[in-house]
């Protein structure tokens, strides 16, 4: 399985880049793309994603949301599925995805860990047994992390959102106004070198449940993003998740 890396000079790029390096799952590291460019051992590294000139079974990118549309011009015009595991991406860039995916396997979530799948999954079932209780999701990152909240905080929300249909959100709290029913608050924490903890609160008046998935090594998203993009060998067309993953 050919790889290429887009956002290769980045933290998470150089995980999946050791990674595909020891040959985990079969990976096989042939390019990389970055926009302060440097060859990796010997693997050709480009500014320009259109520039490579290397076959490829799949694109794993971990750059900006910003480099989506380029990105997926670039992978529907080869055909190469995309393993996607940017965050931030405003209603523009989601239209993108939703179009590329009608062309390409493509893989996106927000959070590339098997234990965050889980962690909606009980979120989700804990909301639907105490349907009149409060929630709040706390996350916490390293200080250089740009978006807040993060990709899988949102995406905590919105799977709790699926049971709870007049759910909406609260991004911090401040003022003087009462919490109100139907709200989840979601809250952003940014501070020295955490790799990432996401934390989802449901409390009533008699009891408070907390489920809180920590990850220890940013290793696990490369893990995450390796088999992705195995996952979608010999798939047809379509947006795929981690769910789709698990339930295959």
């Amino acid at each position: 399985m050919k790889i290429l890396i887009n956002g290769i000079g980045g933290r998470m790029g150089a995980e999946v880049k050791k990674m595909a390096l020891d040959g985990y799952r079969g990976a096989e590291l042939v390019a990389g793309c970055d926009v302060t460019s440097q060859d990796v051992f010997g693997i050709p590294t480009y500014t320009d994603i259109f520039a490579v000139k290397e076959s490829v079974d799949c694109i794993i990118d971990f750059s900006h949301h910003t480099a989506t549309e380029k990105l997926l011009a670039y992978a529907c015009e080869k055909n190469i599925p995309v393993v996607l595991a940017t965050t931030g991406h405003d209603e523009a860039e989601t239209k993108i995805i939703e179009d590329a995916a009608r062309k390409i396997p493509l893989f996106h979530s927000a959070n590339m860990s098997l234990g965050i799948a889980l962690l909606c999954e009980l979120a989700k079932t804990t909301a639907k047994t105490f349907p009149d209780a409060d929630i709040e999701i706390i996350e916490k990152h390293h200080n250089r992390k740009l978006d807040a909240p993060s990709g899988t905080a949102l995406l905590l929300a919105r799977e709790i959102q699926k049971i709870r249909d007049r759910a909406f959100f609260t991004f911090g709290r401040q003022g003087q106004a009462k919490r109100m029913k139907d709200e989840i608050g979601v809250h952003a924490i940014r501070m020295g070198n955490i790799v990432g903890e996401h934390e989802v609160i449901v409390g009533t008046d008699t009891q408070t449940i907390t489920l809180k998935h920590e990850a220890h090594s940013r290793s696990l998203f490369a893990e995450g993003a390796i088999a992705a993009a195995e996952f979608l060998m010999g798939k047809s067309a379509g947006l795929y998740d981690m769910y789709s993953m698990i339930n295959d």
